[in-house]
């Protein structure tokens, strides 16, 4: 494992598979990596700011001695983990799910991101870049004899665009923000209900090593754990909002009814507001109304939420 500055550590899960792990705790920052073999790369996800993936892609490049990026892939349409996609070599080929492509290019954060982090980031990107090959179900790149595999759950989780990648030869996936290791996850954009189905999904392929969105890299002996901490939040979401249905609250208020209990420890715990949210707009079936989620999120955390962009 090498440190390469602002915190973030290069560390090799496996022959080949390196992990790019940014201290989380805050928002925008995030989990990204890169398979190497047969000289090509295939990167995982870029990051939010000029900086921090100008430091991916220097790791990458230090690490494989200069071998070019054949292939990229986004996860899912969050800006933590596809705004430095326009630093890109123009020869890379960008993957990502159907969704995914849709959901970046509407994405409003990009052109002009809103005081509701502090500091406010500057991206530093000029462009957006979208992905030029998206695919529904799965996906398998060939990076000379060794196969990539990249997966959509078939349901709405992260998000409705989530992929998995998964190197069987390997033994790594690459989870996306379907799993966050030790901090809170986020459903304002997925669904609970399929956050929760995608996690005995994901331990169906048996990896011994997998890359969460956020995080540190989990090892096949605490992958049960980290499952079942999920499962725990997300039934724990499931219940606060259905209470607050029962009782006429509001989002906020049924939050604040919340105890977190062993989840109170998790970095940003305001996102048990966004996820309430979303699982009252399910609950009647309508779209989630983001300018009032993320400003109940605020007066839930007491102002601003915080980023180290």
């Amino acid at each position: 494992m090498t440190s390469e500055g602002n915190g973030s550590t290069l560390a090799e899960v496996t022959d080949g598979v390196h992990a790019w792990v940014q201290p989380d705790g805050t928002w925008w920052v995030n989990n990204a990596g890169f398979v190497h073999h047969d000289d090509a790369i295939l990167l995982v996800d870029t990051c939010a700011t000029k900086n921090r993936t100008s430091a991916l892609l220097a790791a990458a490049s230090k690490a494989t001695r200069d071998a070019p990026i054949k292939w990229a892939v986004n996860t899912h349409q969050h800006g933590d983990h596809t705004y430095g996609n326009g630093l890109l070599p123009g020869s890379t080929v960008l993957i990502g799910h159907e969704n995914m492509r849709a959901g970046l290019r509407d994405d409003p954060i990009f052109d002009a991101c809103p005081p509701i982090w502090t500091p406010v980031p500057d991206w530093g990107v000029e462009r957006r870049r979208l992905p030029e090959l998206v695919f529904e179900s799965t996906l398998t790149v060939h990076l000379g004899d060794l196969r990539v595999d990249l997966h959509h759950p078939g349901h709405p989780a992260h998000t409705s665009g989530d992929v998995i990648v998964h190197v069987p030869g390997k033994q790594v996936l690459f989870a996306g923000d379907l799993l966050f290791n030790g901090l809170t996850p986020m459903l304002l954009m997925g669904s609970v209900d399929g956050a929760r189905r995608a996690l005995e999904w994901i331990a169906s392929f048996e990896p011994r090593h997998i890359v969460p969105g956020h995080g540190p890299v989990i090892g096949s002996s605490e992958l049960d754990r980290v499952l079942a901490e999920h499962d725990r939040y997300y039934r724990l979401v499931a219940a606060t909002a259905a209470e607050g249905l029962t009782r006429g609250l509001s989002p906020l208020d049924a939050a604040r009814n919340c105890d977190l209990g062993e989840f109170t420890g998790w970095a940003d715990a305001e996102r048990l507001v966004l996820n309430v949210h979303k699982a009252y707009a399910d609950h009647r079936g309508a779209e989630v109304d983001l300018v009032a989620a993320f400003s109940d999120a605020m007066t839930w955390h007491g102002g601003q939420l915080p980023t180290t962009v």
